[in-house]
């Protein structure tokens, strides 16, 4: 026989209140009725609870539910106006600004290309602040998403070295909140994880590309592997026959060398390429053909250290012409080592999409621990 949960009250009304609150958050404006089939507590537990979050402006009145049979029930809601959080993807030439809510609903959204001044800080914080001004509301969380390696404690490591948290301590004092700095393809995979096309897998690698370059976000058991430095999944710069020690497999520089090897113009961007190629141009399907095989030798390395379940393409490499050269290598590869591909959900706004839940995690936990943690007392 299961004995009933004994502890303090205040301990057992944070539960509970926690556990009213992420039903809110989960589902939107329940009724009463519907909040206890949610949480499982009884009618008396949960009015306590409701009049203890109301009176601590964590919930209001949400309307009449008049669909159900019966008399009409109130509805309940998180309050309209706790607050936000700000997820962010600055890449090397634009910051895009989401604004959300507790549920995870975006209520605001810009994006701009950074100003020729380097200042990335004061570009994020005045969009910040115009999204704040947008939702009248305050913000609470920032998650960021940035290119690069990004060590526990915040600090980015980039072609110029690391910066120590520097970016992350001038972000925070800028937005006044707390900041999480992450790797923005391992923001991606977190995308994937969460709402992609991964539901049936326990591991996967998706390889992210971009003008800047490959990058990979690896999932192993459920979990993100970020690698005790941050450097997990920094594949861009690993060997590969016949390119030289170092050289990097794929970014725009090297789109632009196959470009003249192809007779095709060296100051395209990958994209154009890619749409030439949808459209039968020779020339650039021998590009597509070259890249493809290089990101399938990539998987094929990845596979014989950590033999993941597939590979996720995302960015550019979600386009279908590349994606379908990629399924054909792969079929080539097949009889001496098989590896499997799929198409994100998300192509390029993969890191935006695993920002935003992030953000709207971190928000949760924030309002939530600040809502159910009871004020200090002073003892005289």
């Amino acid at each position: 026989m299961t004995r009933p949960l004994a502890g303090p009250q205040t301990l057992l009304r944070a539960l509970n209140g926690r556990a009213i609150l992420e039903a809110l958050a989960r589902t939107g404006p329940r009724t009463r009725a519907e909040l206890m089939a949610a949480t499982g507590l009884s009618r008396t537990a949960v009015t306590q609870v409701l009049r203890m979050l109301e009176g601590a402006g964590a919930v209001a009145p949400a309307g009449v539910d008049r669909d159900t049979r019966g008399p009409a029930a109130g509805r309940v809601a998180l309050h309209p106006h706790l607050g936000f959080a700000a997820a962010i993807h600055a890449d090397h030439h634009a910051a895009h600004v989401v604004l959300v809510d507790p549920t995870g609903a975006v209520r605001a959204e810009l994006h701009e290309d950074f100003p020729r001044a380097d200042d990335r800080v004061g570009h994020i914080a005045r969009l910040v602040d115009r999204g704040r001004r947008a939702v009248k509301g305050p913000v609470h969380a920032a998650v960021v998403g940035v290119p690069g390696i990004v060590t526990a404690d915040g600090g980015i490591r980039n072609d110029e070295g690391p910066d120590g948290g520097a970016f992350r301590s001038a972000l925070t004092a800028a937005l006044g909140c707390e900041v999480r700095i992450e790797n923005d393809v391992n923001l991606a995979a977190l995308a994937e994880l969460s709402v992609g096309a991964v539901a049936d897998l326990s591991s996967f690698a998706l390889l992210l590309l971009v003008d800047d370059g490959l990058g990979a976000g690896i999932v192993i058991d459920g979990a993100l592997h970020r690698g005790s430095s941050g450097v997990a999944g920094e594949i861009m710069y690993l060997p590969q026959s016949p390119l030289p020690i170092g050289a990097p497999v794929v970014n725009d520089a090297v789109v632009s060398d196959l470009a003249r090897v192809y007779d095709l113009d060296p100051g395209e961007l990958l994209g154009a390429h890619l749409e030439a190629a949808a459209g039968g141009d020779a020339a650039a399907l021998q590009l597509v053909a070259e890249l493809a095989r290089r990101l399938v030798l990539i998987a094929g390395t990845i596979t014989l250290v950590l033999d993941p379940e597939a590979f996720i393409l995302s960015g550019s490499a979600a386009h279908p012409v590349l994606a379908e050269a990629v399924h054909r290598v792969a079929e080539e590869y097949s009889p001496l080592l098989p590896v499997r591909f799929r198409v994100s959900s998300f192509g390029v706004e993969a890191p935006l999409v695993g920002a935003t839940g992030e953000a709207a995690s971190a928000l949760r936990a924030a309002l939530f621990a600040r809502i159910l943690t009871p004020a200090d007392k002073t003892v005289r």
